[in-house]
């Protein structure tokens, strides 16, 4: 996290923010060393703006522009430990949002994929990547539901949006021996995060959580 912006409405330096970020990670079951290195690297605060600006370091999910949130920090560690990123794999990620997420699978992969129906949010999102040097990001606006058929297969997807069962497009993007990591359910009150795992014979699923996201959205957005 940026030592240049030492403010904390609880009057913590930069470096006892962190450590109690790093800590309610971990104490919510984030434990993999790959992604708390990643997200220790990342600054969430870059990613929240406006009048949530002194709630960014909370375990919260937060308002965004364009009707969309941030997720929560433990989420984000969860889906990303479970997408299990190995350090040569390519990732699609669909739903940039606030580019959070993927700035933090930047640190874990080679390149990301990151697509948004919204054209706001992926102009703001590729603004923070320059800012942080983050590279081997490629941001896209692009309706999520279809992926990237012509830069498919991927090693790994995640959703950040919610469907009613795992899309069809995706799954056929997804390489043989990939994982995508997804939020199904048929209300925002009740969703699941479910893990697909691709094998020669077809798809294995796990159920892992149960989490809250806003609904995975066909088309383009107008903003």
């Amino acid at each position: 996290m940026s030592d240049a912006d030492s403010s904390d409405p609880d009057g913590d330096s930069p470096a006892e923010r962190k450590m109690r970020f790093l800590f309610q990670l971990r104490s919510r079951g984030v434990t993999d060393a790959r992604v708390l290195a990643a997200m220790e690297a990342i600054d969430r605060g870059l990613f929240v703006r406006g009048q949530f600006a002194d709630r960014a370091y909370e375990d919260t999910p937060l308002p965004i522009p364009c009707g969309q949130t941030i997720s929560q920090p433990s989420v984000v560690g969860l889906m990303s430990q479970a997408l299990e990123v190995g350090p040569r794999d390519t990732v699609l990620e669909v739903g940039t949002g606030s580019g959070y997420q993927a700035a933090v699978l930047s640190g874990l992969a080679r390149r990301v994929y990151t697509v948004d129906r919204h054209r706001r949010l992926v102009v703001e999102a590729e603004a923070i990547f320059q800012t942080l040097g983050l590279h081997n990001i490629i941001a896209q606006v692009a309706d999520g539901s279809r992926g990237l058929p012509d830069l498919a297969p991927f090693d790994r997807i995640l959703v950040t949006a919610a469907a009613e069962d795992p899309p069809g497009p995706l799954l056929a993007q997804l390489k043989i021996g990939g994982i995508m990591v997804v939020p199904v359910g048929q209300s925002d009150a009740v969703q699941t995060l479910i893990r697909v795992t691709r094998s020669q014979a077809g798809f294995d699923y796990d159920e892992l959580r149960q989490v809250r996201f806003v609904p995975l959205v066909e088309g383009l957005g107008q903003t």
